[in-house]
This record gives structure tokens, C-alpha cells and sequence, in this order.
């Protein structure tokens, strides 16, 4: 089986019933709604297919929906704009997207946009492609030069690297869409642009006990120092290298997304690796060389999660785009040796903070032991999947069969790495549970009658949280 999980964003490409399941088929193991584009009306389409699947092929999927954030953009423009190397221009900031400007100015979605500037800031358009420096303010407008050639087009993103704006973590937007979403009950919420650990509190305020988990999208410098607070607080991180590229000299990505994934694992929150991991899929059939190494590097990294945005949102060829990712995986993950070093993968080698509880020490042991039997698979009867994800950070040799009577839980660990989500529908019990994995070992051809398995398990099991018993069973 492949141990890391993958994501695909679903937009008009893959929307329709039969792309959709041929992307199950293909590998999907989570579904993205993206905010920044889909309506609440085509999110409610593809979470409603995404159950359907679901429950038809008797397989999990896990839904993520991305809120877009405090995106600063271009305005509506009356057209394309021709941008000139060294030539000035003017942009105004507007309280209004949609508002007018002062003819021959450029509108800027960030009110506060000219009073947070000084002189020789850059301004970053469409991902870097259109680069300007500030000469000055005057008002709400500012003057700048322009430092490359390019075509300016309403809605394009603005970036500001190394500025600490004093813009809100949730827009208006972003509240009406978290409003949809839980009550549409997804499985993940991303939150964009992410700061500072406060950022995830103010979001964990408005979830509550929901029980939706939540992934902070480490894309700005500011986040980036301050990341060890934000992986207390997050449940998951995801590396998505757009912004990110931007925010940073594009040389720092890589040794940045090596620090959040090896991070993410010692801290026990899911690691997602975002962005241009296929890109030239959208219109090819074959992925590049570099893109190939990419993948590959991640999860040479510890990713737990590899995703797909515009290559199954809006690609020609989505399916082929994640068979690609598949194959790329297994084939890292079939690698002799792969799975002999944990810590060659990612998995901690500092056992700190939560690996030296009680779950921990239970989630080490049960590893060690499983290897030292070889046996085929851990078992662990969970609740709230916390313990499979602590085991899964341990990146054991064999793969990790999850009992749990929580149709949530059971949805979620779809993304945990190494991971076999299975749901339990009677009543919750060590025996009833047990005899649930061993029968869906036996019917998938996991293990035969008579090896050894170890089981975790955390008593009373109402309780989550609890891991604290660790079983060696004969199948």
C-alpha cells in the first residue's frame, strides 16, 4: 500500500460523477475545496459527491476546505495593463474591491495599503512575475517604479515580502465560508496566510468542539519564525510554496519546507506539501523530470500528504495527474531501505513533548515490538485518531489498520500517513473492535491466521486521548 496520502483540489476538470470516482480510483485520498474560487454552491457539489463515493466504493475520503484568506489583490481593472521596466506607476487603495479609481491608477484590495508602505518596499505581482519598488505616499495612493516588464490583469495577488501587516487573519469572506463548511461538516479547515500562533487560536475560538481539524498554511515569512508556537496550536501545516516562493528568495523553499515537515513530525500534526508539484500536467500527459524529483524530495522529506491544485482543478489531464503522483510514491516508498531508518524519512530522532507521554511511549513501544515480531500491521482502537497519527509518526515498517466507531475520525485519517481507516458501526468494545481488523486483514489478504499483531488501545474507551494499554495478539 502507499503510505503517503494525497490531495486533489476539484474544480471544473474533475467535478463530474465519473472523473471524480476515476480520481478515487486513481488514488485520491482527500478532497480540497478551495475558497478562493469555488461558490458555496459547487462546494456543496463536490462534498455531497465526495460522501457518495465514499460510501459506495466503501472507501474513506477526507474533505479540506481551504478559506482564501486576507489575499491583498489587484481591483477591477478596465482592462490588461502593459507594465514597463523603470516606468512609474500609481496605485490607489481601495475600501471597496469593486470601487472606482482616480483615472490611470491601479486599484489595490487593502484600504490600509499606503500607510503601512515606506519608500524602497517591493511590491510583488501574480507570484513575483511583476515587480515594482516604492518611491512613495500621498494619501491612499502610492508611487512606484517598475523593476520588470510584464502585463498587469484585475484580481492578480499582491505580495509585500518582509512586511508585518496589520491586516485580520479571518475576512468577512472567510467567516461566511467557515460558517458553510462546518455546517456542511468537513473534515479539515485550512486557514491561508497564517502569522502567528494567534492566528489558529482566533480560528479555534470559532470552531469550538466542532471536532474539524485545522491546518495552518505556512506561506509568509512572519509564520515561518514563528512556526514551532503555530505547530502547537494547529493540527496539521501544509508548505504551500506559491506564496511562500514569493514571500522568500525562491533559494530558501526548499530548506524551509525540509524545517516544517521535520517539525510537523516531532510535533505530531500532518505535513502537507502544496503547489506546482505537477503544474506542467495541466496541459501534458507526462509530469517533468524536476517535477518527478519534487514529489520525490517531499517524501524524501516526511511529508505526509503530497497535494494537487490547479492540475485537477482545472487540468486537461486530472486523473493522469495523480496516477503520476502515485506511482512516484510507491516507487520512493519500495525503495530498499526506505522504510529501515525512520529517521531517514522524517520520523523524529528527538523523542521530546508529546513523544514522552504516556501515548508516546506506548505508540514507541508498540512499533519496536511490531518489528521485533515482524509482524504485518499495527492495530490501534481509536476515537479521535490522535494515537494512529502518533504511530504513523514513527513511520513504522508495516501499515497502521485504525478501528474507530467515528465516522469523523474515520474520514480524517484518510490523510494520516501509513494509515488504513476502518469504520466500526457496532457497539465500542476491545473484542468487537479487534475481531473488526483482523476480519478486514483476513478479507484483504493483510496477514493468515496465526502471525502475531500488536494493538494499542486506550481504556475506558469513551475517552479520547487516552492510549495507555498495548496488546500482543495471535490472529
Amino acid at each position: 500500500m502507499r503510505r503517503a496520502k494525497i490531495i486533489c483540489t476539484i474544480g471544473p476538470a474533475s467535478r463530474d460523477p465519473e472523473t471524480f470516482r476515476r480520481l478515487v480510483d486513481a488514488g485520491m485520498d482527500a478532497v480540497r475545496v478551495n475558497f478562493s474560487h469555488s461558490s458555496h454552491e459547487d462546494a456543496a457539489q463536490t462534498i455531497e459527491l465526495a460522501r457518495e463515493v465514499s460510501r459506495d466504493l466503501g472507501t474513506p475520503l477526507a474533505v479540506l476546505a481551504d478559506l482564501q484568506g486576507p489575499k491583498i489583490r489587484v481591483g477591477v481593472l478596465p482592462g490588461p495593463v502593459p507594465i514597463s521596466n523603470g516606468e512609474i506607476y500609481v496605485f490607489e487603495a481601495l475600501h471597496d474591491a469593486d470601487a472606482g479609481t482616480t483615472a490611470g491608477a491601479i486599484p489595490i484590495t487593502y484600504p490600509d495599503l499606503a500607510s503601512e508602505l515606506e519608500a524602497g518596499d517591493r511590491l510583488l505581482f501574480d507570484d513575483g512575475r511583476i515587480a515594482f519598488s516604492v518611491e512613495g505616499m500621498d494619501g491612499n495612493r502610492v508611487t512606484a517604479r517598475a523593476r520588470t516588464d510584464g502585463t498587469l490583469l484585475s484580481r492578480k495577488g499582491l505580495n509585500l515580502p518582509g512586511k508585518a501587516l496589520q491586516v485580520p487573519s479571518l475576512t468577512d469572506k472567510d467567516r461566511a465560508d467557515l460558517a458553510f463548511a462546518l455546517e456542511q461538516r468537513v473534515d479539515y479547515i485550512a486557514l491561508s496566510f497564517v502569522r502567528r500562533a494567534a492566528d489558529v487560536s482566533a480560528l479555534r475560538e470559532l470552531v469550538d468542539d466542532d471536532g474539524v481539524l485545522i491546518i495552518a498554511k505556512i506561506e509568509k515569512e512572519q509564520a515561518v519564525r514563528n512556526l514551532v508556537e503555530i505547530l502547537a496550536l494547529a493540527d496539521g501545516v501544509m508548505v504551500a510554496r506559491g506564496d511562500l516562493g514569493v514571500e522568500l528568495d525562491f533559494e530558501e523553499v526548499p530548506i524551509v519546507q525540509k524545517r516544517v515537515l521535520r517539525l510537523s513530525q516531532e510535533s505530531v500534526s500532518i505535513g502537507i506539501t502544496a503547489t506546482q508539484m505537477l503544474e506542467s500536467m495541466t496541459a501534458s500527459t507526462r509530469p517533468t523530470r524536476a517535477e518527478v524529483s519534487d514529489v520525490a524530495n517531499a517524501l524524501l522529506d516526511g511529508t505526509d500528504v503530497v497535494m494537487l491544485s490547479g492540475e485537477t482543478a482545472v487540468g486537461e489531464y486530472p486523473v493522469e495527474a495523480v496516477e503520476a503522483m502515485d506511482r512516484v510514491a510507491r516507487r520512493i516508498e519500495n525503495e530498499s531501505g526506505f522504510l529501515e531508518d525512520p529517521s531517514d524519512i522524517g520520523a523524529p530522532t528527538v523523542r521530546s513533548g508529546v513523544h514522552r507521554t504516556v501515548p508516546g511511549a506506548i505508540a514507541g513501544a508498540a512499533t519496536e515490538a511490531t518489528h521485533r515480531l515482524g509482524a504485518p500491521f499495527l492495530i490501534t482502537l481509536t476515537t479521535s485518531g490522535f494515537t494512529a497519527r502518533l504511530l504513523a509518526a514513527q513511520r513504522p515498517r508495516v501499515p497502521i489498520l485504525a478501528v474507530t466507531d467515528n465516522s469523523r475520525t474515520y474520514r480524517q485519517l484518510a490523510l494520516a500517513w501509513g494509515v488504513v481507516p476502518i469504520h466500526h458501526d457496532e457497539p465500542v468494545g476491545y473484542d468487537g473492535m479487534l475481531a473488526r481488523a483482523r476480519s478486514y486483514a483476513f478479507e484483504h489478504g493483510l496477514a493468515e491466521p496465526g502471525r502475531h499483531c500488536v494493538v494499542t488501545a486506550g481504556l475506558p474507551f469513551d475517552v479520547p486521548g487516552t492510549t495507555n494499554y498495548m496488546r500482543v495478539e495471535t490472529l
